[in-house]
């Protein structure tokens, strides 16, 4: 492990929090960008972030917080990005040509670019010039909530470049947290990306009353509507029924912790999607990515009945009451 090792985390919510805490396990110092100005003030006075998971006390000698991403990028070999992806367009509109050139990048995004209907993998490919073997995925199943406890969890790291992979593995295995690697590059992120579709149908079953029984038949189709997509997009073999996949579903479809199953509960209990955004002051990547992923899944023709379910809620308005009762009779 290299102590030494130069690394920025670009984001100020929950999971770049989660990952700086845990980063500061294994290294000397962590560049860290946020771009509210009032949040990084808060960390230097009191060493906490005020908005996201505040029982996270930082060492400061550790952390170089700063609002000025470019001196954060600069001063940096490998750049984990973990903003919501419906800010990432414009984080970068007016990035400096080429100063990403040479380092490795990771995505922690979990979301798709909803500009482009791109993975950040691809947006990042396409915005930086980074080769795809330069990229990685960071995902879970992992909830920063449960990191913030210091409750073992377990993280995945896909790159093409298994040296690349095994060395952020490295940096980010710890006590509490034990890592995998992958060279399954997209098909991990593309079910990164999907399993908030299918965690927002959890909980408008949820909010609706349907029970343990039918959420197990739900999640259970859920992950072969995944298999089905990927295995289109990316036909190589992969076992979705590994942490990575399947994991990561299932911890987002059932946990307390999870924002789109709470953006779905609420919206199985009859708020609207305005209100929920509203009343949640948080992003639910899966309303961004039903409707990309929609647009996906009609280009390659596979067959995707919850994610139709959700698009209908979501966007066309159809009742959940309604829009469920028909998947029911979907569903195997």
């Amino acid at each position: 492990m290299d102590e030494q090792k130069k690394i920025a985390v670009i984001g100020g919510g929950s999971w770049a929090t989660a990952l700086v805490k845990i980063l500061c396990n294994n290294v000397s110092s962590v560049n860290w960008y946020m771009r509210n100005e009032e949040s990084v003030a808060h960390i230097l006075k009191f060493r906490h972030n005020p908005k996201y998971l505040q029982s996270v006390e930082f060492d400061l000698n550790k952390i170089n917080v700063s609002t000025n991403l470019v001196e954060v990028i600069e001063r940096s070999e490998l750049v984990i990005i973990a903003t919501p992806s419906a800010f990432l367009v414009k984080l970068f509109e007016d990035f400096p040509e080429g100063l990403m050139e040479g380092k490795s990048l990771y995505s922690a995004v979990k979301g798709i670019i909803p500009e482009y209907n791109a993975i950040p993998a691809r947006f990042i490919h396409k915005t930086f010039g980074i080769p795809y073997d330069s990229i990685g995925i960071i995902c879970g199943p992992c909830h920063a909530e449960e990191v913030a406890l210091e409750r073992l969890s377990y993280l995945t790291i896909a790159c093409q470049d298994e040296e690349r992979s095994e060395e952020m593995a490295d940096l980010l295995s710890c006590r509490y947290i034990k890592t995998t690697v992958s060279d399954d590059l997209f098909g991990t992120e593309i079910s990164a990306v999907m399993k908030n579709i299918y965690s927002i149908a959890s909980g408008i079953c949820s909010g609706l009353g349907y029970g343990d029984n039918f959420q197990s038949v739900l999640i259970s189709n859920a992950i072969q509507e995944i298999e089905n997509l990927i295995d289109e997009m990316s036909p190589i073999h992969r076992d979705v029924k590994s942490s990575a996949y399947l994991g990561d579903l299932l911890v987002t479809a059932y946990s307390k912790f999870s924002r789109n199953r709470t953006f779905g509960f609420m919206v199985g209990k009859g708020y609207s999607v305005k209100s929920a955004q509203l009343e949640m002051d948080m992003i639910a990547e899966g309303y961004y990515a039903v409707k990309s992923v929609m647009e996906i899944k009609n280009k390659f023709q596979v067959e995707m009945p919850i994610v139709e379910a959700v698009h209908n809620i979501l966007y066309e308005k159809i009742s959940p009451v309604i829009e469920m009762r028909i998947l029911t009779d979907k569903l195997s």
